[in-house]
């Protein structure tokens, strides 16, 4: 292939980006994370995982909101399980898994707009040492907070969005 067939494909595909974008903007896509500051109240999560929880919801939110926010979401956060994964032939673990679950209603005044239940879980390496074995372990629960933040918060958002735009309809 020489130079010049090369410059052609290059322009080729640039072609189909810039159709798609334009396509994009035409049909009023916006992205749903577009500089918007959804205005979800997120009231007290009971337990230390349920403060990061609710630290990290807030944070996708933009920021912590007033009790009187046209939207709450409240979450109830189930205790961690932990599983062991690997097993020595002494029977001594080395991978644990540990497993979030949360329960979540998203409301407009009385009315509720959706519930559901989210799960996320990581795996650790479980050693003998009991600070490396804490470290481990707090780590996992961060990173599976951090999840299960990122997928409630997703879905609240897009329902949300959804609720606004029925609303507009009316």
């Amino acid at each position: 292939m020489n130079e010049f067939q090369q410059k052609i494909i290059f322009i080729g595909e640039n072609m189909k980006k810039c159709i798609w974008f334009l396509f994009l903007c035409g049909c009023g896509f916006t992205p749903m994370f577009s500089e918007s500051n959804t205005d979800i109240y997120v009231p007290v999560i009971s337990g230390i995982n349920g403060i990061e929880l609710r630290n990290a919801l807030n944070t996708k939110f933009g920021g912590q909101k007033e009790s009187t926010a046209p939207y709450k979401l409240a979450v109830t956060l189930n205790e961690p399980q932990t599983k062991y994964k690997a097993l020595e032939p002494t029977g001594a673990a080395t991978w644990q898994e540990i497993k979030l679950t949360a329960n979540y209603v998203l409301s407009a005044g009385d009315k509720t707009i959706s519930t559901g239940t989210e799960s996320a879980s990581e795996s650790y390496t479980f050693v003998r040492y009991l600070v490396a074995a804490n470290a481990s372990y707090n780590n996992a629960v961060t990173n599976t907070i951090t999840v299960l933040a990122d997928k409630i918060g997703t879905r609240a958002i897009a329902d949300v969005s959804k609720h606004e735009r029925e609303m507009a309809k009316k």
